[in-house]
């Protein structure tokens, strides 16, 4: 029997201790390192056309050594049409230094590189389990990477609850 302590003479029970339940933490899975975000609209025309002679020139004198090491994301916040091959052309100058480069914003991002944590879970170690999804952490979790996780559990997991094993909310319980 699991006690935290008495109370006349009345052993208080930490039925959540003693549970078969199983947390499933994300935060486990963020991946750590700088982040930095690239919007490439200031090297647009007036924020709206993109000339490809001043675009490459820009990307020529870019300091691209800024983002040595760093998660880095690209993007336009520009309401423009940007061809294919100016993303590409970022990249390709970008891939030297940065250590992972995606053509989106800082959420983008996040969901990339948790979803590459992601995919090197064993979740066959879940098989059968009562599954806690912890609810809060101290880094951001964007809601994508929360419900990739319950999909994948939703496939072996006896039951899925969201929240912390003292207080949860049930989403999902095998027949």
């Amino acid at each position: 029997m699991n006690t935290d302590f008495t109370t006349n003479d009345t052993p208080i029970i930490n039925r959540v201790a003693g549970s078969a339940l199983v947390t499933f933490d994300l935060e486990e899975y963020y991946t750590g390192g700088e982040r930095a975000e690239l919007d490439i609209k200031p090297w647009l025309f007036e924020d709206l056309v993109l000339k490809e002679k001043d675009f490459r020139e820009f990307v020529k004198q870019h300091n691209w050594k800024q983002y040595e090491g760093k998660h880095l994301a690209i993007n336009c916040t520009a309401d423009a049409i940007i061809p294919t091959w100016a993303f590409m052309l970022a990249c390709v100058h970008a891939e030297p230094f940065a250590e992972q480069v995606l053509i989106g914003n800082r959420e983008d991002l996040e969901i990339f590189l948790f979803r590459q944590s992601l995919s090197r879970i064993n979740w066959q170690r879940f098989q059968g389990t009562k599954v806690v999804i912890k609810g809060c952490s101290k880094v951001n979790v964007p809601t994508a990477v929360y419900a990739e996780a319950t999909l994948q559990l939703r496939k072996i997991a006896a039951s899925i609850m969201f929240g912390e094993p003292c207080s949860t909310v049930p989403l999902f319980k095998r027949k």
